[in-house]
């Protein structure tokens, strides 16, 4: 699988999936829609995103690499 998630998106990918992930576990009673924030960050640390492959679109700039 080509990888279609850039340095700059996966960083932002991991730190805003990160931050709602913690705002949830604060509150997880009251903060019950921060558990979203599991999306962002797998797709984050696989570099790998489902919409961007349904659009056709990529942010690595033509750098992906293949997976094995």
């Amino acid at each position: 699988m080509k990888e279609n998630v850039g340095i700059a998106d996966m960083v932002l990918r991991i730190v805003i999936g990160a931050a709602l992930l913690a705002f949830a576990a604060a509150d997880p009673a009251g903060n019950w829609w921060g558990w979203i924030g599991l999306v962002p960050l797998v797709t984050g640390v696989f570099r790998r995103c489902p919409a961007y492959a349904l659009l056709g679109t990529s942010t690595c700039g033509g750098q992906g690499r293949k997976q094995a």
